[in-house]
């Protein structure tokens, strides 16, 4: 607190100076200073201020600056208002002009709403006065924080040399304003309303231009961008372009890489993108990479964004059984067998099953339930890794039975043995027969359980279908036919073979029908030549001893996937001919 008598500064807590002992005053001291410092146009108190660089800077006390601008525009205030003063006590009186407007009404007679309109005419002098004590009322004004804020007039004044008094207008002003004006509202509201319509098309069209399906975006230039593979799997390479040694890091990869021979070159496969997404995946993706040039300082400075687009591939599934996605059957289970890449994630009908994926081959068998309901549909769903969700439906059809007719569960679809046991149920009561070979029919619990049991035998290799039907008194018959694959052991079958000589060749191919219906086997040796189809796969294999003639057609039932060029020992039994050449079923293959 500076004293008033020695001006020596003490502290504001002191009851009297330390100099003289005359009594500090807090208040009056204080009003006192700010007075003698507005008068003498003094410095205002002032601080040091330093920045993080070490930089300094005086800074005025911002308290001191705000009583001298106050200060200044009070006395600007009382110099405005005294010119104000003498130009209306210099200004003539304004002369005034009366004006009577009538109105006609239908019937030809003044309209009682007539009124008169006071007009006040000022002079020039008067408006000229008027428009300079306006420029010389503009003040500063200051805002919440202690800012000034742009000037505007303090006492604004309305800038029309006419002025028409409101309490004289007419009741409906609108009936006394001249026609033209009334065309000319007409025409700029016209103006205005087209003016709205071609702005909301624009707008409308800029929208569509640059919605997320429709916009293109433009890659900064000197950016390359091409596609290739890394590790065996689909990549991109990106090249940013920089100065030679500069360190550039992308957000998205959380890594830098340093720029050489003009480039900073970044390998980036394209998995990386959408390994971790959940849910459906679409066929191509939009790639965005955000670059930052690094200083030595660690200062990252934002680049433009980098765009480019990837194709997300299909998880690989392929059918195996059945041979088409929509079969008919009549038994309560089916097999699908279907290959993936090991270690696929693999769902039926929502339920996961990919512990049943084989780790070597990929093959994974489902047994299907059938019920009597008409389309029984299988959804399977595969996710293979840096793949996307390749979804098979799989339809068995299955007739409604009014008498129902099941095998037993677990009832082979394949067996070795000519002679296999087949248990089935049905409606209790009801009368059963079974339509292909068999043996030993047991009936002895139809009529309690619905029970019965026979044994089915097997006339040929291969596909051997059995027929079994149900009828009921009033009811529609059911029928049930299940194919079981049958194929005796190795040691059974090739004992069998008969060799493809010159003369064995020459009778097969004229007693072909024969031998097709006795199921002979024969033993098919030499290199494939050419396929005809994959599924099922069929090819073209030359038997005689050069390797040259002699052509037969191998259709393949084989575990081995036959590859052209490789030398093959099949052994096969008859079954017809195909574009002249016997066909022929094969059963094992050997690659020796």
């Amino acid at each position: 607190m500076k004293c008033p008598d020695c001006g020596l500064w003490n502290r504001a807590s002191q009851p009297h100076c330390t100099r003289c002992g005359a009594p500090l005053n807090i208040d009056e001291a204080s009003h006192h200073g700010w007075k003698e410092t507005l008068k003498d146009g003094g410095a205002s108190t002032t601080y040091l201020r330093a920045d993080e660089f070490g930089l300094t800077d005086q800074t005025p006390e911002p308290r001191d600056q705000l009583a001298r601008e106050m200060q200044d525009l009070k006395q600007r205030k009382q110099r405005g208002a005294q010119l104000q003063q003498r130009l209306r006590e210099d200004a003539p009186a304004s002369d005034s002009v009366r004006v009577v407007v009538t109105e006609k009404d239908a019937a030809g007679k003044d309209d009682p709403l007539s009124k008169t309109i006071v007009i006040e005419k000022v002079s020039e002098s008067s408006a000229r006065a008027r428009r300079e004590s306006e420029i010389r009322s503009r003040v500063r004004f200051l805002d919440e924080n202690g800012a000034f804020v742009d000037a505007r007039s303090y006492d604004p004044l309305i800038p029309e040399s006419i002025r028409t008094r409101e309490d004289a207008l007419p009741r409906h002003p609108s009936r006394y304003l001249p026609k033209k004006k009334h065309k000319g509202l007409r025409v700029f509201a016209l103006l205005l309303a087209i003016g709205v319509l071609l702005g909301g098309g624009f707008f409308a069209v800029k929208h569509f231009l640059l919605s997320e399906d429709n916009v293109v975006l433009e890659n900064p230039p000197g950016v390359v961008i091409s596609a290739g593979v890394l590790d065996d799997m689909a990549a991109h390479t990106v090249l940013i372009p920089g100065s030679e040694g500069s360190t550039i890091y992308v957000r998205e990869l959380h890594a830098s890489y340093v720029v050489s021979d003009g480039f900073a070159t970044l390998e980036i496969p394209d998995h990386v993108w959408y390994d971790n997404l959940e849910g459906a995946l679409d066929e191509t993706m939009e790639v965005t990479l955000t670059p930052f040039l690094k200083s030595s300082s660690g200062r990252q400075t934002p680049m433009d964004p980098i765009y480019y687009t990837i194709n997300i591939p299909l998880s690989p599934l392929e059918l195996e059984t059945p041979d088409t996605t929509r079969t008919t059957v009549s038994t309560t289970m089916s097999a699908i067998k279907i290959i993936v890449r090991p270690g696929s994630h693999v769902t039926v009908n929502g339920k996961d099953y990919s512990d049943t994926v084989s780790s070597q081959t990929g093959e994974m068998t489902y047994n299907a339930t059938i019920q009597p309901i008409g389309d029984n549909v299988f959804t399977i769903v595969v996710r293979s890794q840096y793949c996307r969700d390749n979804t098979l439906d799989v339809v068995f059809y299955r007739a409604r039975q009014d008498i129902p007719l099941d095998l037993a569960v677990g009832t082979y679809g394949t067996t070795d043995q000519k002679v296999m046991k087949v248990s089935a149920t049905t409606l209790p009561g009801a009368y059963v027969e079974v339509l292909t070979p068999y043996s030993d029919l047991n009936i002895t619990e139809l009529d309690s359980t619905g029970k019965f049991t026979f044994n089915a035998i097997f006339d040929k290799i291969g596909n051997n279908t059995i027929s079994i039907v149900a009828s009921y008194p009033g009811k529609k018959p059911s029928q049930v036919d299940h194919v079981v694959y049958y194929l005796p052991p190795a040691d059974e079958y090739t004992v069998k073979a008969w060799p493809l000589s010159a003369d064995g060749y020459a009778e097969l191919l004229s007693n072909i029908s024969v031998r097709a219906a006795k199921g002979q086997v024969y033993v098919v040796k030499g290199v494939v030549q050419y396929t005809i189809s994959e599924k099922p796969q069929m090819v073209v294999i030359n038997t005689s001893d050069d390797g040259k003639s002699q052509p037969v057609v191998v259709e393949n039932y084989t575990k081995t996937k036959w590859e052209v060029g490789k030398y093959y020992r099949l052994y096969a039994d008859a079954a017809s001919t195909y574009g002249g050449m016997p066909l022929l079923n094969a059963r094992y293959t050997y690659t020796k």
